[in-house]
């Protein structure tokens, strides 16, 4: 395994630009995500994840800056990354067992065959199946043993869990987490279901409109911030960079980053990683109507 000490990704200004004079898919992203984490990777429909992650794999070219995985750059492909794209991309006409055997043929010697039996499921799923006739769940599947089965350091995994039913996102989540428990291998992967990653990821990296809003550690996020109910309005939070602010019955509810010691009238909690997220992205949603009206 990699040292802990160089970044399983680092990207300085990674940018892109699928047409040219077309909006930014990604600009000016600098940020690290550290070896051994399980990263949560956020952000609304069209935020830049998907391009993030194809950059990261190699398979895109950055129009600007550069992102490297464990201290070497990500472009030309990297045997110790198994990406999992959000289309699924396997050949219709092959059977499971001819995926699984072509997984086995192109990674010699870190090829888990027993953890892509696990992550496939052969007692429901035939070896003789083709891809072409299973469902999208059961494609998810194959597709997310091929990259369980590589035994890659870094796993970039867009939407793993779609396609799914709640069992079997259970069971596959679990999956994942104890190979992950057992390696150590860093763990970028995407999803519109913040709670789900909640309960698996330690790292966050929230995008929006192509920009990184936050990241780092998820406990230190939180901790950073606080979710306040308190009497009157709003302008008592003055002192403090407020995130996003609503009424609460005759009083005040917000989410804040104290800048000192809060009143002890004030209810103060921390936030689900839900809750940061959510009011990050409404607060950058009314900035941009705002900017747009």
């Amino acid at each position: 395994m990699p040292s802990s000490d160089t970044p399983a990704i680092a990207a300085r200004g990674l940018g892109k630009r699928y047409r040219r004079r077309g909006p930014e898919a990604l600009g000016d992203c600098t940020f690290e995500i550290p070896a051994g984490s399980v990263c949560a990777l956020v952000g609304a429909n069209g935020a830049g994840k998907s391009t993030l992650l194809e950059l990261t794999a190699g398979i895109e070219q950055p129009a600007c800056g550069a992102v490297e995985v464990f201290g070497e750059p990500a472009y030309g492909g990297n045997p110790r990354i198994a990406y999992l794209a959000q289309d699924r991309p396997l050949n219709r006409y092959s059977t499971v067992g001819g995926v699984l055997h072509f997984g086995a043929r192109t990674n010699p010697g870190s090829w888990d065959a027993e953890l892509a039996e696990r992550a496939v499921d052969l007692g429901r799923i035939r070896p003789d199946d083709h891809i072409r006739d299973l469902s999208g769940g059961q494609r998810t599947r194959v597709a997310l043993a091929l990259a369980l089965g590589k035994g890659a350091d870094l796993l970039l995994l867009d939407e793993p869990m779609a396609d799914l039913d709640v069992l079997a996102r259970q069971e596959l989540m679990g999956l994942l987490m104890s190979h992950t428990a057992a390696t150590g291998c860093t763990v970028v992967m995407s999803s519109h279901i913040i709670s789900e990653l909640a309960d698996a990821c330690d790292h966050l990296l929230l995008l929006d409109r192509g920009q990184v809003q936050l990241c780092g550690d998820i406990d230190e996020l939180t901790a950073a911030h606080a979710v306040v109910t308190l009497s009157g309005g709003p302008e008592q939070l003055a002192a403090h960079a407020v995130v996003e602010t609503r009424p609460a019955g005759r009083g005040t509810s917000a989410l804040i980053r104290p800048s000192g010691p809060l009143p002890a009238a004030w209810d103060v909690r921390e936030p689900s990683l839900e809750e940061l997220v959510l009011a990050h992205l409404a607060t950058r949603a009314r900035h941009h109507q705002e900017h747009a009206a």
